[in-house]
């Protein structure tokens, strides 16, 4: 019987797994993807928007040779954090059903079946892409996830979206040899939240015309050489061999229905969570990390959710003290 079960192998989810170390308790960190499966999965030369020690966990310092550490930093710095603690990792090990008894919940993964007092959502949002529904979405040439550039080289490019996704993704592709670079934006500007570097530095590429950038856009619909758009002067079309729709991604709510968690009547369907404990309304269900926020997942980022951690392991340590 485990004290806790830790869903979840990103940067919240080994913190939670830290304090549960620090604590004695027994833990398990399961991820269905690799150590921070989410990092692993960003773009090769992504760099942070906060300070490597803003990043940090587990009292193992991350420097970075850059003033914003990268993508490549980041995914070796949590390795060492793993290695450090030592943390109890069922990595590749998907969570397939959970079910509440009076007093602990049954877990059945992908490989094996567990038993915990208490469980930990630490999924973070990156699995699930928000999608456009419509007509052609299901084209190979429509991405909702970028690695890197060189596959368009020479290509013309449609990014979706103006957050900073959107905005590295048609900078790096425009400066490594995209043939064009067309921006449909849904809002009326390029993201306030955008990176403070880039923000300017794609305003510039709009302005001059290297980047072109349709705003309070949507496309309608997507065909094997073309896309049709709309915006307050009309319909449009535009020729184009790949569509790279960076419109964010949203967390795993079906996770947090089946075990119980309600939602708050708000237009972010955010989690029900008692902020003191971060304990949900379902008794021995926590939350931790981005998932808290629901669809707003800018809320919360490493550097201000990691606190949620020494939460919620010291409210479960507090609970067990009780019994």
């Amino acid at each position: 019987m485990q004290n806790v079960i830790i869903i979840g192998a990103g940067p919240i989810g080994l913190a939670c797994g830290i304090e549960a170390h620090k604590k004695g308790l027994d833990y398990l960190i399961f991820d269905k993807g690799c150590l921070v499966n989410s990092l692993y999965h960003y773009p090769l030369n992504m760099t942070f928007f906060s300070t490597s020690d803003k990043l940090e966990i587990g009292e193992v310092p991350f420097i970075s040779h850059n003033s914003k550490p990268t993508r490549a930093e980041a995914l070796e710095y949590y390795r060492r954090v793993a290695s450090h603690w030592n943390l109890n990792l069922n990595l590749y090990e998907s969570i397939d059903k959970i079910e509440k008894t009076e007093n602990h919940f049954n877990v059945n993964t992908s490989k094996a079946s567990f038993s915990s007092k208490t469980i930990v959502v630490a999924t973070g949002f990156y699995d699930k892409p928000f999608m456009l529904n419509v007509s052609g979405e299901d084209l190979p040439k429509v991405k909702h996830y970028y690695t890197e550039p060189h596959p368009y080289f020479g290509m013309d490019v449609i990014v979706i979206g103006a957050a900073n996704s959107a905005v590295d993704v048609a900078l790096e592709t425009y400066r490594k040899g995209a043939k064009s670079v067309t921006m449909i934006i849904r809002e009326k500007e390029i993201g306030s939240n955008v990176k403070y570097w880039a923000r300017p530095d794609i305003l510039n590429r709009i302005k001059e015309g290297s980047i072109k950038a349709y705003f309070e856009a949507s496309i309608t619909k997507i065909e094997e050489d073309v896309v049709f758009f709309e915006d307050k002067i009309g319909e449009h079309r535009i020729s184009n061999d790949f569509v790279l729709a960076m419109t964010g991604y949203e967390p795993n709510f079906k996770m947090l229905e089946k075990l119980g968690v309600a939602f708050n009547n708000d237009s972010f369907k955010t989690p029900v969570f008692n902020d003191q404990t971060m304990e949900s309304n379902a008794e021995g269900v926590y939350l931790a990390g981005v998932v808290c926020g629901g669809y707003k997942t800018n809320k919360w980022f490493i550097e201000n959710s990691r606190e949620h951690a020494l939460t919620v392991i010291k409210a479960i340590e507090a609970k067990r003290n009780l019994k």
